[in-house]
């Protein structure tokens, strides 16, 4: 009884320090955003995205202190020493939770650029946050089904141009774009239900991946992929807002990309598709391998 009172009395007290934060910090992110939407494209990109990435990166710090304050359980982070907080990455991870995003937020905020994530077209009516993402430029992707996909194929472009605006807005000014390759939270129906030949990960989905490393040219320096595992189950947003998230353990290591990669087309090339479906499914491998030890080094 009195475990269940404390753990939902933090997480009400984390949820109120969070929404106060995000309400404080968008306030900022609006006032710039009209500026940046009235004045010239290329004027306003360059002098004002920096200030409000730099706003974004003072919202994720201020979240990062209280998930420091409320996750007792240590965190296992390797591979970060070496970032550079400079320059255009291409961010790649598995995708368990919504407490991913705070992860990844928490481990690579001022290590890399701000990351920018593809976003689902129906995110942008989110209040305050959808506004927020929009101010940023994070990209809004419309998902289509297999089925409306088949009957009108047309519509794989939208995506298509849709990545190649947000890349051409990313090229001004240094920027981490992040892609959950699974392109869905794993669960074990979604695993069933898909085939997977992986234990721990669902098929990856080299399209958005493919088309940001074209669009975005030679500017990527790099990819980052990460790894992220919660040995002790995979939390809930409220069980990591009240505490109970347990052990987290993220490995993080650079990628170098293939030059063919960033100058082939995925969609008209069925050559270039098959290398780099390979290179991802070695990655993939890779990334299985990976979960499977650090699963039995914490269990």
């Amino acid at each position: 009884m009195i475990h269940t009172l404390r753990t939902t009395l933090l997480g009400s007290l984390t949820c109120l320090l969070l929404a106060v934060n995000t309400l404080f910090w968008c306030s900022l992110l609006f006032m710039l955003a009209l500026p940046k939407w009235v004045l010239p494209k290329a004027w306003g990109r360059k002098r004002i995205d920096p200030v409000l990435n730099g706003i974004a990166t003072r919202w994720i710090a201020w979240n990062s202190r209280w998930i420091g304050l409320i996750q007792r359980a240590p965190w296992d982070v390797e591979g970060v020493e070496n970032l550079r907080y400079a320059g255009w990455y291409l961010v790649n991870c598995n995708h368990q939770s919504w407490v991913d995003i705070f992860v990844l937020q928490r481990v690579l905020n001022r290590r890399i650029p701000m990351l920018k994530f593809f976003l689902k077209q129906q995110l942008i009516y989110v209040p305050v946050i959808g506004l927020a993402w929009w101010a940023l430029d994070f990209p809004f992707m419309k998902r289509h089904s297999r089925a409306a996909l088949r009957k009108r194929p047309e519509l794989r472009l939208e995506d298509r141009e849709t990545t190649r605006r947000a890349c051409e807005k990313f090229r001004a000014v240094p920027t981490s774009v992040m892609n959950f390759a699974e392109g869905t939270r794993i669960t074990p129906e979604k695993h069933q239900a898909s085939s997977s030949p992986y234990r721990h990960l669902l098929k990856p989905k080299a399209g958005a991946m493919a088309m940001a490393l074209n669009a975005m040219g030679t500017k990527f320096e790099s990819l980052i992929d990460v790894t992220i595992v919660y040995p002790d189950g995979v939390p809930s947003f409220w069980e990591f807002a009240s505490g109970q998230a347990g052990r987290i353990v993220v490995r993080v290591r650079q990628v170098p990309i293939p030059p063919e990669f960033v100058t082939s087309d995925y969609t008209a090339d069925s050559a270039f598709r098959s290398a780099f479906h390979r290179w991802l499914s070695s990655m993939w491998k890779d990334k299985d391998e990976q979960i499977d030890q650090i699963q039995a080094t914490h269990r």
